[in-house]
């Protein structure tokens, strides 16, 4: 177990109610996940970031504070695992980035088809978004943005660092990968003083990139963040009840409560029986349809969450909107079915 210092360190005011990390696992000598939890409580039953012996793989938490200011990471394997941990932000009632909305998630950029950047992006180089003003993200007032940052088809294994523009790269990474590898990651990232960001291949080999927005932070939004004990919401082992594929499982999170605009969850695919991606998305119909049968298969959005090829365990942290009726789907796109696990960490309200 491996205790952290994030209140009042490094920038971080005492009063933090939780801390965006990015959790990266680097040479675990077996398999298992790690478990973030605020310091002082009772160990829950969820995981953060999912991991094979060798492997180097990353994922994005939002984990409450402990009132020591501490927050506990624990190793859940057999063996001895190397763990980065990197602060991207945090939320406290002194902060004053403002609040959340949340959004259908709408891709801005995808290497591979010309959107946003040309080809795949050469080594050690960095290319640049517009993100103010861009689809339903607004032109100004935008002080940071969620992000579903994914590499695919690397040429070599490297990771990218995301940063706001007028900044030099930070000494960190958000998105780890080995050559060949398609692999996604949650980023909340601040953005520059001409709305734009910037992403760096770090490798040394070109790689694909694709960018999906999923929400934003800024003054004029009334959402705030509160963390809750983490849950595990659901897990389709337990009836051996896994996601079909080109099919959904609907949750029913905030049927019964407008005022909860977003959930901050850790979805997981295990046992997949072939390659795919996850898609988190609003469904437009109402639990009460859903119940009842008379609700259509909806569309789901061209965006992705996590992605997987046959016989892996792979995490990634959403922060899921509710829409309009509190219900999220959980779309496996893949063709083949596969066993889902959701955990919840928290949610943003509104009233």
């Amino acid at each position: 177990m491996a205790r952290v210092k994030v209140g009042g360190n490094s920038g971080i005011p005492a009063d933090a109610t939780a801390v965006a990390l990015n959790v990266t696992v680097v040479s675990p000598r077996s398999g298992g996940h790690i478990t973030a939890y605020p310091s002082g409580t009772e160990q829950p039953t969820t995981s953060n970031v999912n991991f094979v012996a060798g492997q180097t793989v990353p994922n994005m938490t939002i984990v409450p504070v402990g009132a020591d200011g501490y927050v506990e990471l624990l190793n859940r394997s057999y063996g001895d695992v190397d763990l980065l941990a990197d602060v991207t932000g945090y939320f406290s009632p002194s902060a004053s980035a403002g609040g959340y909305t949340s959004l259908e998630p709408f891709r801005i950029a995808d290497s591979r088809t010309g959107q946003g950047t040309w080809g795949p992006v050469s080594g050690q180089s960095t290319f640049g978004l517009q993100v103010a003003g861009n689809g339903a993200v607004p032109a100004s007032g935008v002080t940071a943005v969620t992000l579903n940052v994914t590499v695919t088809a690397p040429r070599g294994a490297g990771h990218l660092t995301v940063f706001p523009t007028g900044q030099s790269a930070p000494d960190t990474s958000n998105v780890n990968f080995k050559a060949g590898q398609t692999i996604a990651n949650s980023v909340i990232v601040p953005v520059g003083p001409d709305g734009r960001i910037n992403i760096r291949n770090g490798a040394w080999d070109p790689a694909d990139v694709i960018v999906d927005v999923v929400g934003y932070y800024s003054p004029g939004s009334k959402a705030s963040y509160i963390p809750t004990t983490p849950t595990r919401l659901h897990d389709s082992r337990d009836w051996d009840f896994p996601v079909e594929g080109q099919d959904f499982r609907w949750l029913p999170l905030s049927d019964d409560d407008p005022a909860i605009t977003a959930f901050v969850l850790n979805t997981t695919v295990t046992d997949t029986q072939g390659s795919g991606h996850l898609t988190v998305a609003p469904d437009p119909y109402t639990s009460a349809q859903r119940y009842s049968g008379t609700a259509p298969k909806p569309t789901p959005p061209n965006s992705s969450n996590l992605n997987w090829t046959r016989g892996e365990t792979v995490p990634n942290l959403v922060q899921a909107s509710t829409g309009t009726t509190g219900v999220i789907d959980f779309w496996n796109r893949g063709w083949d079915r596969t066993h889902l696990v959701v955990d919840m960490f928290g949610f943003y309200d509104k009233s």
